[in-house]
């Protein structure tokens, strides 16, 4: 592009041009480095101003056109912390541009007002010439001594801002700050701006190299000789060419003021409302000063106090003649007609000119306002006339097409009339002869067999009791050997069991005490051993609070096992000796009865003897009911003197528990509180925005007349179509006719329409007494839910704007559920509910706005009116049918129904008692199992008694201490199998099912983990051992009940499966860290597996926890940690949210048949629910 050798002179060498020849010098770093900074710059501005010629010329702009629009962005008033010699160019423009509004805004405005000759007092405004002069006047404005200053080599900043506060130092606009010394402040029209000087000098300087210019012009490529054309001046003596930037900018300052003055500007103010750039966002401040330095609030001012509305006297009459008539037939000059038309319309404040009329603020709408009003009244007086023309027109046409069609139809009802009542007393006379002789054919068969019943049975009861007394006899005697020998057999066992405890838990805590002092004795330093001092304290007594509740259950169960034991024998001796009683008085009797019907050979002793051995029986009872009572005196005194010993240690303990399981069990019920009432207003949101649009479009039309809404449903109903397009049979009363007749026809549709609903109030009775009783299921289908949808949908509920249907139908459902414990009911209303919310979801949508009006033409207002219509149409109400099938086939088919208001808010009211019906078959099993968790989390101590003497115990006692270490594990299995049974007896869906034992299984996890990391007598390898013993029967019981209905939970298990785990693994000592967290407890967090290390202790073989290596690592762990919050709590949070939604609902349950499930016998008699009968069949 151009030559290198030549590129590199001009950027490290200099020129001088003298009279007698050119002295070339070379440049320093420092300079050459600027002299090549220069060249970049002037390369970037020829550029910049090709750019911008081009861009010119490809808008098309035709240089001879007389007209020109043109668009000035312009800079903006700034002001900021550090304002430079940037900010004082563009405030400088700034300047230029509100003088030249003032003079356009202000002066203008004001000459045209003097020019019209009408009444203004002159406004004063702030006029900025003085600002202006003090800037670019010549010579001692700032631009020029800025000039100056540049051109004097050892000149700088300083001198610049002494030069300026020399020269305006008694100037008003001109301030020199107290803190600075090259600093100064302008007071522009704005407010007030502080320069610094620092740079000033600097960045006015633009020099331009004559060597540079010859360079580039002189370039081998077109383009680049272009940019740069040979200078037309003369060389100087040196190649530097002083050029001031702020001259410059002046000059091009001004060569736009005078193309603004050639031109007639429209000033348009944009306001930014924020910083941010975000909307909804208003800073009053910030407008304020923008308002403030574009001039509005003195354009405002002035507005407000001129006239802005102006208008020509031809114009105005134009448009606004109408306002005055009588104008249009007289001849009046067009100032008079102005004049005329104002004080018609009692405007006052306005100013008549020459040639223009002038109006204040607000006044030309109010104008605007009243010709629209005339116009507006005008258009209606029209409207009604051809409205009423074309009403009329159709009332006519109609009315004689309605009695063409009301002769024919009801020749046609008579005849189906007639022809019914002939088959009905035929089919009367049939049925009577028939029935007669059906009952007695059915009397004759059941009195022949209750004869044959009645002998087999009581031949059979005859032999019973013989039998019974037989044995009866034989049985008294047994059972008194045997409760004797049970008696003694049970106080000798409960003698050695005390024994047994008594020295397993003395031994245990002669062994606690052991191993205190062997941990006192290796701690070292006097710090470490008050540390664990406390911390064994600490230990010690929550150890001792959960001894003494777990005592105080064991003595109350021991107590309340000798009571009930004890009550049993008293009741047993008692009965023994009543039955002997009864024995020997029926003895007595029979003896006697025998001893007066006895032959004469039959001696008296042989009777005396009986009743002997009687008495003897009867004195032995007695004796032995006397012992069995001393015995229970005594254990009666034993159990006294251990349950005041229960009841000192009790009084302790129960102080220091009973605040912290207050507060305990409330935070836990808040917790489970708020989560509810958050997921249900989660759930509720996305259904009330299509209510609240619902509502949206139905309240436009409720505010129809009611005279308009009646002729719309009275048109419709005339019009004899159905909304699908059917011929719909008409109402037997025509339509209102100036007749005699018409008061007696409008009687009588009243009386069909009262009918009517009260026969739909009883069929809505009947529904509702069927579905509060359990009419079961039917291949698996609720068929409460289906006919309960088969009749809204037949009954067209759905569609209607009011109606009370689904409030009755909720209060129904909500009164069978309330305060229910029974899971079996509350299973099938869970069944019943989500059924019948599945069919909704399915056939339910919003109506759209634009068929309203439609569908209001064509259906009816109210469910009681189309239900009217459809008893009118069948024959004699004996059934509803159509030809084709339009009601009946489509309670089957899935079909989309445009929904009401009512209808959509039925939806999330089933939705809500769904979820409620979950959250109490959830709650129910959780306050069953809550009780045996507390006992699966440790072993009994009478459990640990009979394992520990195992060996020297029977075969039978072993099996004993196994149930009773299963029994509680058994009993929570047993209500889960329940639960089960319940919910698969009434075909609840299969994933309402996983969700309920996911949640419960999630349940368990929770409490027996919180319990194990709580007690520390938990924390041990036999009880580890009981637990996982006790979970592989939930895993057995998961895989017994399938992953149809148990799902994913024992997944849930993990916590608590992990823990155990860790419980009962071998050589601990030898586990690193990895190991724990990544193979035996990845789901644990360090506090957790840090609790549970440091609460361990090995009760059967004597072994240790984790190396003490480990659990310094795992304190550091929790160390760094410590800033997280929910690294800082080891315990569970038991979740208790709906965990499912409507749609998920939805996509879990399969499309469902409704039509083969036949109806209640209730509702197959009675014949408004004749639809659901016959899609049965």
């Amino acid at each position: 592009m151009c030559d290198k050798q030549s590129l590199l002179e001009s950027l490290t060498t200099r020129i001088i041009v003298t009279r007698d020849e050119n002295i070339t010098k070379t440049l320093d770093p420092v300079s050459a480095t600027t002299n090549r900074d220069t060249l970049a710059k002037t390369v970037y501005s020829r550029l910049f101003d090709w750019l911008v010629d081009k861009i010119n010329n490809s808008i098309g702009q035709d240089p001879a056109s007389k007209t020109l629009i043109g668009v000035l962005d312009i800079y903006g008033f700034e002001s900021f912390k550090t304002n430079s010699f940037e900010q004082f160019c563009i405030n400088l423009t700034n300047e230029k541009l509100q003088q030249h509004f003032n003079q356009h805004v202000f002066k203008m405005e004001q000459e045209e007002y003097t020019k019209e000759e009408i009444n203004w007092s002159y406004i004063d405004f702030v006029d900025n010439q003085d600002v202006l002069d003090m800037i670019e006047k010549k010579p001692l404005g700032i631009i020029a001594l800025l000039d100056e200053a540049c051109m004097f080599p050892k000149a700088n900043h300083e001198t610049f801002a002494g030069k300026l506060f020399q020269t305006f130092k008694n100037h008003k606009r001109f301030i020199k700050p107290k803190l600075s010394r090259t600093d100064f402040t302008i007071s522009h029209y704005a407010g007030d701006v502080t320069y610094q000087a620092d740079l000033f000098l600097d960045k006015n300087k633009d020099y331009v190299v004559a060597e540079h210019q010859a360079l580039l012009g002189s370039s081998k490529c077109p383009f680049v000789a272009g940019l740069f054309p040979p200078s037309p001046e003369e060389p100087s003596k040196s190649s530097y060419k002083f050029s001031s930037i702020g001259t410059r900018f002046k000059q091009q300052l001004q060569a736009l003021m005078d193309t603004l003055n050639s031109t007639e500007p429209h000033y348009i103010r944009c306001v930014k409302p924020n910083p941010y750039n975000k909307p909804g966002r208003f800073e009053n401040f910030n407008v304020l000063q923008q308002l403030r330095c574009g001039g509005v609030l003195e354009a405002v001012r002035i507005s407000c106090a001129g006239y802005p509305t102006r208008r020509m006297f031809d114009e105005f009459v134009d448009r606004f003649g109408l306002l005055a008539p009588e104008l249009q037939y007289g001849s009046y000059d067009e100032k008079a007609a102005t004049e005329y038309i104002l004080k018609k319309a009692n405007l006052s404040n306005y100013q008549i000119g020459k040639t223009k009329v002038f109006l204040r603020a607000g006044q030309m709408a109010e104008l605007d306002t009243k010709r629209a009003e005339l116009l507006g009244n005008a258009v209606k007086v029209i409207q009604r006339r051809v409205r009423t023309f074309l009403a009329q027109r159709e009332l006519k046409a109609l009315r004689k097409a309605t009695i063409s069609v009301q002769a024919r139809w009801r020749g046609k009802v008579a005849r189906k009339h007639y022809e019914f009542l002939k088959k009905e007393v035929a089919a009367i006379k049939v049925q009577k002869h028939v029935r007669r002789w059906l009952a007695q054919r059915s009397y004759k068969k059941a009195r022949a067999a209750a004869i044959v019943i009645q002998a087999v049975y009581r031949g059979r009861q005859a032999r019973k009791e013989f039998r019974f007394r037989k044995e009866t006899r034989a049985a008294v005697k047994v059972q008194t050997m045997w409760r004797g020998y049970k008696a003694r057999t049970d106080f000798k066992k409960l003698k050695k069991a005390c024994l047994v405890i008594q020295c397993i838990w003395r031994g245990r805590v002669a062994r606690k005490e052991l191993k205190k002092l062997k941990t006192a004795a290796k701690e070292t330093g006097a710090l470490q051993e008050a540390k664990t001092k406390l911390e064994k304290r600490c230990e010690e007594l929550t150890l001792r609070l959960q001894l003494e509740k777990r005592l105080r259950v064991d003595m109350e169960e021991a107590k309340a096992q000798e009571t009930s034991k004890l009550q049993s024998i008293i009741n047993d001796m008692q009965a023994r000796l009543e039955a002997a009683n009864s024995a020997i008085t029926k003895e007595r009797v029979l003896g006697k009865q025998a001893a007066d019907q006895a032959v004469t050979t039959i001696k008296e002793t042989e009777i005396t003897k009986v009743i002997e051995v009687s008495n003897a029986k009867m004195e032995k009872l007695e004796a032995e009911n006397e012992s069995l009572k001393e015995t229970m005196k005594s254990l009666e005194r034993q159990a006294a003197e251990a349950e005041e010993k229960f009841l000192a240690a009790k009084k302790e303990s129960d102080e220091n528990v009973k605040k912290a399981l207050e507060m305990e069990s409330r935070i836990e019920q808040l917790q489970e509180a708020m989560q509810r009432m958050e997921e249900k207003l989660s759930n509720l949101e996305s259904e009330n925005q299509v209510l609240r649009q619902q509502a949206l479009n139905i309240s436009p039309v409720k505010g129809l007349s009611m005279r308009f809404k009646s002729t719309v449903l009275q048109r419709s109903s005339e019009s004899g179509l159905l909304s699908n397009g059917e011929v719909k049979p008409v109402p037997e009363s025509p339509v209102a006719v100036p007749t005699p007749d018409n008061a007696q026809s409008e009687a009588e549709q009243k009386r069909h329409k009262a009918l009517a609903a009260d026969r739909q109030q009883e069929n809505l009775d009947a529904l509702l007494k069927c579905v509060t009783q359990d009419v079961g299921f039917s291949k698996d289908r609720p068929i409460a839910a289906c006919i309960i949808y088969k009749s809204l949908l037949q009954w067209r509920s759905f569609e209607a704007e009011r109606t009370n249907v689904f409030d009755q139908i909720i209060h129904t459902i909500g009164t069978a559920i309330e305060n229910q414990d029974n899971n079996d009911i509350l299973s099938y209303w869970l069944t019943n509910t989500s059924v019948l919310l599945f069919l909704l979801q399915r056939t339910l949508k919003a109506s759209s706005a634009g068929g309203l009006t439609q569908r209001r033409r064509t259906t009816s207002n109210t469910l009681f009116g189309r239900m009217a219509q459809g008893f009118r149409s069948s024959p004699a109400s004996g059934s509803l049918s159509f030809s084709n099938g339009g009601v009946i086939g489509g309670l089957d088919s899935p079909r989309q129904v445009e929904a009401k208001y009512p209808a959509l808010l039925f939806k999330q009211q089933l939705t809500a008692y769904v979820e409620k019906i979950y959250g109490m078959i959830r709650e129910n099993l959780k306050s069953e199992i809550n009780p045996l968790l507390n006992s699966c989390i440790q072993a009994p101590k009478t459990s640990r008694a009979v394992l520990g003497k195992a060996a020297s115990r029977s075969v039978h006692a072993s099996a004993t201490a196994h149930q009773i270490l299963s029994s509680h594990w058994h009993s929570i299995i047993k209500s889960l199998s329940n639960l089960l049974s319940i919910m698969r007896a009434n075909h609840v869906p299969a994933f309402f099912v996983r969700k309920v034992f996911t949640q419960i299984f999630s349940h368990i996890n929770v409490q027996l983990f919180n319990s194990l990391l709580l007690r520390r007598e938990c924390c041990s390898f036999s009880n580890g051992e009981y637990v996982k013993a006790g979970l592989a029967e939930l895993e057995h019981w998961v895989y017994e009940a399938s992953e149809e209905y148990a799902g994913s939970a024992l997944e849930e298990l993990k916590h608590i499966r992990q823990a155990v785990g860790f419980l009962v693994i071998h050589q601990k000592p030898k586990k690193t860290l990895d190991e724990i967290t990544h193979d035996l407890c990845p789901v644990l967090s360090t506090q957790q597996l840090y609790r549970i290390s440091t609460m361990y202790w090995d009760d059967k073989y004597g072994t240790h926890s984790l190396s003490p290596d480990v659990i310094a690592n795992m304190r550091v762990l929790m160390t760094e940690d410590s800033n997280n919050p929910m690294s800082n709590s080891f315990l569970l949070d038991d979740d208790s949210s709906i965990p499912f939604s409507v749609d998920e609902i939805s996509k879990s349950m399969s499309e469902i048949d409704m039509s083969d499930i036949d109806p209640p016998p209730v509702l197959r008699e009675n014949p408004g629910f004749f639809f659901l009968q016959s899609q049965a069949a």
